[in-house]
């Protein structure tokens, strides 16, 4: 909860103000945190070692090469549910994307372990990084690849441990991030076995380079000659700078793709946007719509999970879709640091 995030952060900044009067650390506040971000609450992969003020970060145990990775464990159990809603078993899936705004090594490709995870012996996969758009970006990939007859069973997978890139010490974001994984089956709509189908009508992507969130942390960093700060390595943003230029990119990639398919803003049911900060979400949809969204049309997952990068938007989607008949158009959007944004329009079969 923000109650007990604060409480850890304060006892650090009291503990370091103490020590270092010149450090001068800001108090956090429950207020401050919702009134910034609309988030009431996140998950974490281990609470424990995250509000431990000699810690701050989570505590994961160091895996043999032969156990799952963390990245596979979390991404097999989102993908399982996937395939169980979709009518599916995972020696059906022939196309992995695993989709995340951090991968937890380099290779093998998280990806094809999950595939064999899974128990898939045909077909490929890759890892993807597109920061908080991967899932939209990864679900165009699987579109495509079925599309174009590559794959017929394809599965995008995000596992998103954003507590292990976060920067749990820094007042002005140590409460945006909380941890989870998705899972989404695409495969030919004539194939499909699943009870509760959504036709992709559309997708389309953006990028825009910009320097207002980074992330320094690489393989290249031990052999820099001049060694980076800790938290150099860790999330950073602008964020005001990150809203006044991310909300306009958004807007407009979403309202002239919705033009391109021949579709008006009010024949969307629902607009499932990437979760990360309240007031940025809702002017998005105000500026699609030309009016304030409804809770229904654009519905909000952060205040329980806060934001779950790429993770986020398919949160939303899971969370919020069953109300859909026949003919109803929704549209699933991520977008995040690069700048990164992706929008995918699909309608209830």
């Amino acid at each position: 909860s923000n109650d007990e995030l604060v409480a850890c952060y304060n006892a650090w900044a009291t503990r370091e103000n103490a020590s270092n009067p010149a450090a001068e650390l800001p108090m956090s506040s429950t207020e401050f945190i919702f009134k910034a971000s609309g988030i009431k609450s996140r998950y974490n992969i281990d609470k424990v070692g995250t509000l431990d003020i000699d810690r701050m970060r989570p505590r994961v145990r160091t895996r043999s090469d032969d156990e799952p990775s963390l990245m596979v464990e979390i991404g097999g159990i989102a993908a399982r549910e996937a395939l169980a809603n979709a009518g599916r078993e995972g020696r059906d899936v022939d196309f992995v994307v695993l989709a995340a705004s951090n991968i937890q090594r380099a290779y093998p490709a998280m990806a094809v372990e999950l595939q064999a995870h899974l128990g898939s012996t045909q077909g490929f996969g890759y890892d993807m990084n597109v920061a908080c758009a991967s899932a939209a970006f990864g679900i165009q990939a699987a579109v495509d690849a079925v599309r174009l007859g590559n794959a017929r069973c394809a599965l995008v997978v995000n596992p998103e441990i954003t507590s292990g890139h976060h920067n749990w010490r820094n007042r002005d974001c140590h409460f945006i991030f909380g941890d989870a994984a998705t899972a989404v089956v695409v495969e030919p709509l004539e194939t499909s076995t699943a009870k509760a189908k959504f036709e992709v009508l559309g997708t389309r992507l953006k990028t825009q380079f910009s320097n207002n969130i980074r992330n320094n942390a690489g393989f290249l960093n031990i052999a820099e000659t001049t060694p980076r700060a800790w938290d150099d390595l860790l999330f950073q943003q602008e964020g005001r700078k990150v809203f006044k230029e991310v909300v306009p990119m958004v807007a407009e990639l979403l309202s002239g793709h919705l033009a391109d398919l021949g579709l008006k803003p009010e024949q969307v049911k629902r607009f499932w946007l990437h979760q990360a900060n309240l007031s940025m979400n809702q002017l998005i949809a105000k500026r699609i719509l030309g009016r304030e969204p409804s809770e229904l049309e654009a519905p909000v997952i952060l205040d329980e999970y806060a934001n779950t990068s790429s993770a986020g938007c398919v949160i939303a989607f899971h969370k919020h879709h069953a109300d859909f008949g026949a003919g109803d158009i929704g549209l699933l959007s991520g977008f995040g640091a690069g700048y990164s944004a992706g929008s995918v329009v699909v309608r209830r079969v």
